[in-house]
């Protein structure tokens, strides 16, 4: 049809719908009259939607945290001239020239879209594009158009042209997620604005009409021609030659969208979200609070050592592949396969790491892989802690008045009953691989690991004392107190573990774990930054005295895997029944971190090699590679000098409750009665324990004698840590 035939096609029935319209736009044009002449027509657009960025420790991208818009606003100045030339040339050539509406522009458009059929020009200003985004939305009616028109005149009263154009470049959406020209930059070519070329910037200019009918992924055809028509356009307005053309229409669209920025796909981060969200500081509502998270500009600065978390990652994932088939997933053991569902089961660990003085995380490795299995173990996975929950007894005996030098009976098996809610009742429990255990100090019990003679010695101090300790010293989970607490029955958070032992290493001071050191606003300016909130969980001669046993325990006892050459190394070990979780639990005066290997399914056995696992055996291994690591170039510290004690005693319980420990008690202070707070349940037996270090002794007391062993005497200990004095005993 002849372009004439067309036009009058158009126009001629558009001529009562322009009367109508105008009739129409009376009252909306009188509404916006009285609006201006009040004095309150200036536009405010207010803050862009925007990603939110979180750093590491050391000032390194982690993650950008956005909901739908995908967005990085940059100054006018950044921006590269030809891509302002381009976005011109196609959107709106005379934007200097008029006052926010282009009449001839309107009707140019009109006819060039009569003459091809289709709509190939819109005769909308970039001011009347930018009212359209942002106020008057795209509603096809003749009052949003007045609208628009008249707001966008009144823009340009409000804003120079130089904002009113670099806001729109910030706003304009160009497909996949990407709104404005630096997240168009990144989507598509991977690359900062800064660094677009003339057929990006072309590329770009192109997508502003319709990014969906031009989508390079979907429809690259019509991508390619939209780009080549805004090179032409620009060849039009004399900005680049008929040569440079026919170059830059050979270059190719993108085929693939980019990922430039990194994803919030870690354990880390994803814990630092969720926080945020939760923080009342950012929102009084959770809209508010996901608006500042999401689409806010935050610039969120967290304790994350890249270095640390990548020696954790490495050191978890080269023990665990030394034992998985080759072309295993990192990080997991395939053990079998649930004979009721026909699942997998497989084995994984977790490593997470605090910083004693302050509490801030350092590493945190919180399973098989987050995008394949998003349950964090290090602050999800509640696992039974096995002898690592020796530590709290330990510190409990300490904190009332016993010292490492007092002895007490391991034999075993060893049967308890008596106790008010005991249930079963008799309470039996063994020793590790069955072994008799034998008699020695707290300290030599602790090398050894009894279960036997932690089970008494958590009678003898009382339960409800340790699971007093465990909660001052940072565990969050509900403890109650039940003979078989010593033996880690109740389960715990590896985070919290790491916590809790590095108040040890901080000299009895507990700091409460933290991920974020301080957030700002997208100007900079500070919304929230951490307040340290210490605590003393115990006195500093109970951590030291605590510090050397444990460090004894990895230079001679059964974390020996765990020895850091030239740097001082405490911890325990620790293997729930069965061997479903094994643990290692351990701190240096710079580093606390806990291990832990198991399946995240369930507390399903883990067998590796036929042979179940210990916490002296792979976790001990993880944590050693890692720490060793990590360590390596920092000066030597030590932990602080143990105070000096008063002789051994030998201790036992109370007949009544041990029938296999004697009919004799010692001690400072009043022998428990044991449980008063209700109905609970024991495990029916457990051999939970770790394997007796090289050489140590399971020589028992005579029967009958219900004295001390004959190998270990009760003035002390024999056994020195490298670099330590020998405690020394004091009347």
């Amino acid at each position: 049809m002849h372009p004439l035939l067309r036009l009058f096609r158009i126009v001629g029935p558009a001529g009562l719908g322009l009367a109508v319209a105008g009739l129409a736009l009376v009252p909306a044009a009188d509404q916006f009259r009285q609006a201006s002449n009040s004095g309150k027509g200036v536009i405010d657009l207010g803050p862009l939607d925007q990603r939110s960025y979180v750093y590491a420790a050391d000032g390194s991208l982690l993650a950008t945290l956005r909901a739908d818009v995908d967005r990085q606003p940059v100054r006018l100045a950044a921006i590269p001239d030809h891509t302002i030339d381009a976005v011109l040339a196609v959107e709106d050539a005379g934007f200097y020239h008029h006052e926010g509406v282009n009449l001839r522009a309107t009707l140019r458009a009109l006819v060039a879209n009569v003459d091809s059929g289709e709509t190939v020009q819109g005769g909308s200003t970039i001011t009347q594009q930018l009212v359209k985004q942002e106020i008057v939305g795209s509603k096809q009616t003749l009052d949003r158009k007045a609208r628009e028109a008249i707001l966008a005149r009144r823009l340009e009263d409000t804003m120079t042209k130089d904002e009113i154009l670099e806001r729109y470049l910030n706003t304009v959406y160009v497909g996949n997620g990407a709104y404005g020209v630096q997240a168009g930059a990144e989507t598509y070519f991977g690359i900062s604005v800064s660094r677009l070329g003339l057929a990006e910037s072309a590329f770009l200019a192109g997508m502003i009409a319709n990014p969906s009918a031009f989508d390079p992924i979907r429809r690259p055809d019509a991508s390619l021609a939209r780009r080549n028509l805004a090179l032409r356009r620009l060849e039009a307005y004399g900005t680049i030659t008929a040569d440079d053309v026919d170059r830059l229409e050979r270059v190719q669209i993108p085929r693939d969208i980019r990922q430039v920025q990194p994803q919030p796909n870690t354990y880390f981060v994803e814990e630092v979200k969720q926080q945020l969200l939760d923080d009342v500081r950012l929102g009084a509502t959770p809209e508010e609070r996901y608006y500042a998270v999401f689409r806010g500009g935050l610039q969120i600065h967290t304790t994350l050592d890249p270095r640390a978390q990548r020696m954790a990652t490495e050191s978890r994932n080269d023990v665990l592949g030394e034992l998985a088939p080759t072309g295993t997933e990192p990080g997991i053991v395939p053990l079998s396969t649930n004979p009721d569902t026909g699942e997998e089961r497989v084995a994984t660990g977790a490593v997470v790491s605090v910083e004693p003085n302050t509490g801030a995380i350092r590493a945190m490795v919180g399973g098989a892989g987050f995008e394949d299995n998003q349950f964090n173990v290090t602050t999800q996975g509640l696992r039974s802690g096995g002898s690592t929950f020796k530590i709290f007894v330990l510190m409990a005996l300490l904190e009332n008045g016993y010292v490492p030098n007092d002895s007490v009976s391991g034999s075993g098996p060893c049967s308890f009953t008596g106790v008010p809610g005991l249930r079963p009742d008799p309470y039996r429990v063994e020793n590790f691989g069955n072994s008799g255990g034998g008699g020695g100090t707290i300290l030599q019990q602790t090398l050894r690991s009894s279960n036997c003679a932690y089970v008494r010695l958590g009678q003898i101090v009382g339960t409800e004392k340790v699971a007093a300790q465990a909660r001052k010293m940072g565990i969050t989970t509900p403890m109650i107190p039940v003979v078989s607490m010593p033996l880690g029955t109740q389960e715990v958070f590896p985070l919290d573990m790491a916590a809790a032992v590095a108040s040890i290493a901080n000299d009895g001071v507990f700091n409460p774990p933290y991920y974020v050191e301080r957030v700002d606003d997208r100007d900079g300016h500070a919304l929230l930054k951490h307040e340290p909130n210490p605590r003393r969980a115990q006195t500093p001669a109970s951590a030291r005295l605590a510090a050397d046993v444990l460090e004894r325990n990895v230079q001679g006892g059964t974390g020996t895997r765990a020895r850091i050459p030239g740097q001082h190394a405490a911890g325990k070990t620790g293997t729930a029944q069965n061997s479903g979780n094994g643990w290692f639990v351990g701190f240096t005066p710079y580093l606390s971190t806990a291990v832990w290997i198991g399946s995240t399914a369930d507390n399903f056995e883990v067998r590796i090699r036929g042979t179940g696992i210990t916490g002296g055996s792979y976790p001990a291994e993880i944590w050693g590679r890692y720490m060793r690591a990590w360590h390596e170039g920092l000066k030597s510290r030590d932990f602080k000098d143990p105070p000096k004690t008063r002789t051994g005693r030998y201790l036992q319980v109370d007949r009544r409750i041990d029938r296999s420990g004697g009919s004799r008690y010692f001690g400072p202070t009043t022998p428990t009665s044991g449980d008063t707070t209700g109905t609970t349940t024991e495990s029916p037996s457990t051999s939970e324990g770790e394997e007796p270090p090289d050489g140590s002794s399971t020589t028992e007391a005579p029967p009958g004698t219900g004295g001390p062993p004959t190998t270990s005497p009760p003035g002390g200990p024999t056994t020195t840590a490298p670099g330590k004095k020998p405690e020394s005993a004091a009347p």
